[in-house]
């Protein structure tokens, strides 16, 4: 985020774009909720009727996959109504002029015609957001897992720079991070493009502070994503260390994912529990919980915590930096000789520009968000006040593109996947708990009632649903939430897995999956319950 969460009380609009936050964020949602209360706006582009909706002042339900077309559509009603800020523009930003003649073509009413929104509803929310004096935007998954991911998030950074809603009080633009280390783990660089602190692995300088940094020659490549290591397995990668995460429920086009890891010679699994990953593994190492954990944690406003382990990990479990570390020597590297987390922090510490101000013993009570680049720094809880630390903000030329995959006469739904409130991503944790499971037992198809009634099926009962990778079984809800020719379904139960339907693009920058859009084909299901799963 380049705000922190306390900033989400400030803004007089808030525009909240491919976030389900009330279900996925719920705690952080609630500071919005305090800033409507004291009189701020707030516009809503989502498919569905989501929790935020309800808070509401604009609902912009547009098509999935359509996001590009509605936030080109809001840049052109801005520059044309004169509605920039010039002073920013000039001062901070490059490119305006390419910018701002580019977007003159993409009228609302052309927007209407992909996004499926009013043209006067467009023009509304662009005139609002614009004349906001602190306009906030915020977006989760909804608007990067599509293949064009990058271009929806650049579009919104168009949005903020040609407005002035960055680097001040209220404004901003703010991903919220979809998993509770997911930004720790860029930072100490778990992508394949940087180094610790974001330091880009093609720069030379670079390659050479973490050669001697860490003994040993480095490539100055990128590496590659996870995605490309699956549908590398079995050729050139032929082992491989799964940490953390089931794969096999929450990647895309599961068919696929359970292809690669069948083909691999050797599997490693480091979890809590015998997900449905690790069932596929030759060896599976038991890792602590956060709670019999000593860490740390960055979080979505880049505020880094201590954890603190509170009981003794259970049996032979080992915290992940153990269990890495032990590998490594056995492999023969050097430099794991870690005999406590607190060296681990230290050692990134001395090699990332982010945290080069903090030690272990300084982030103690977790009020530092970075970038913290000296000691006695007291950290950045706001991004860009200053200015842009690679100079001047960017404008992009963005142009609307399909999904990699539009409805037709075979698959004519649109299918939309996410998450819900009551279980946690795959369920290897809340699936575990009866409470849990006492509020939400199994997955369901949400879908209009006409659609419903359309598919000759009532309320409850239950359909196949097709995609081009394959089908699964899965009972319908009936609900106004859905506009009639879209569906939504959570991706957390593997009885109903999902993702078999899922996997057809992927960003061609990112690799990111488009996990937001697949047609599929919806029909009664032949039988009932397990035997249809059968």
């Amino acid at each position: 985020m380049s705000n922190p969460l306390k900033d989400m009380e400030k803004p007089d609009v808030i525009f909240c774009i491919g976030t389900n936050m009330t279900e996925c964020h719920p705690v952080a949602a609630t500071r919005l909720k305090r800033a409507i209360a004291n009189g701020a706006k707030m516009i809503v582009a989502d498919p569905r009727v989501i929790g935020l909706v309800e808070h509401a002042d604009m609902h912009l339900r547009l098509r999935v996959g359509s996001d590009a077309a509605l936030l080109l559509g809001m840049a052109h009603v801005i520059a044309r109504e004169g509605l920039v800020d010039e002073g920013f523009i000039h001062e901070r930003t490059t490119e305006a002029e390419a910018f701002l003649d580019h977007v003159k073509e993409f009228t609302p009413e052309w927007a209407s015609t992909i996004c499926e929104v009013p043209p006067e509803l467009i023009e509304e929310a662009a005139l609002l957001y614009a004349r906001a004096d602190r306009g906030a935007i915020y977006y989760t998954l909804g608007i990067t897992e599509h293949i064009c991911g990058v271009d929806n998030v650049q579009s919104l950074c168009n949005l903020a720079l040609m407005t002035g809603n960055v680097g001040r009080e209220g404004t901003g633009i703010n991903p919220m991070r979809g998993q509770n280390n997911i930004q720790g783990a860029g930072d100490v660089g778990a992508i394949p493009n940087n180094y610790p602190g974001f330091q880009p692995v093609t720069d030379p300088a670079n390659q050479a502070k973490f050669r001697e940094a860490w003994g040993r020659e480095i490539d100055l490549e990128k590496g590659i994503t996870k995605v490309r290591a699956l549908e590398l397995a079995g050729d050139k990668i032929r082992a491989m260390i799964i940490d953390g995460e089931n794969t096999v429920v929450t990647d895309p086009d599961r068919e696929h994912c359970e292809h690669a890891l069948r083909s691999l010679d050797f599997l490693v699994v480091c979890d809590l529990f015998m997900t449905e990953t690790a069932e596929f593994a030759d060896v599976v190492f038991p890792a602590s919980g956060f709670a019999e954990t000593e860490g740390t944690q960055t979080n979505t406003e880049r505020r880094v915590q201590r954890l603190r382990r509170a009981v003794p990990p259970p049996g032979e479990a080992k915290p992940d930096w153990w269990i890495i570390s032990q590998i490594a020597k056995r492999m023969g590297f050097k430099g794991f000789d870690y005999t406590h987390a607190k060296d681990v922090f230290n050692e990134l510490c001395s090699v990332s520009t982010t945290y080069a101000g903090l030690d272990w013993d300084r982030i103690e009570y977790g009020e530092y968000q970075w970038p913290v680049p000296e000691e006695g720094h007291p950290g950045t809880p706001r991004l860009h006040e200053d200015g842009f630390i690679n100079g001047r903000g960017i404008f992009k030329l963005i142009r609307y593109r399909d999904p990699a995959e539009t409805i037709d006469d075979d698959y004519p739904v649109w299918l939309t996947t996410g998450r819900r409130l009551e279980s946690y991503h795959s369920r290897t944790q809340t699936g575990r708990s009866s409470g849990i499971d006492y509020l939400l037992a199994e997955e369901v198809l949400e879908a209009h009632p006409d659609d419903v009634t359309a598919w000759g099926v009532e309320d409850g009962g239950f359909v196949e649903m097709a995609s081009r990778r394959g089908s699964v079984t899965i009972k319908v809800k009936a609900t106004e939430r859905s506009p009639r020719g879209t569906v939504f379904s959570s991706f957390s139960f593997n009885d109903v897995p999902v993702n078999v339907l899922t996997g057809a693009g992927y960003d061609p920058v990112t690799d990111t999956a488009e996990l937001k859009v697949c047609p599929v084909r919806i029909q009664p299901a032949p039988t009932r319950g397990s035997e249809a799963a059968d």
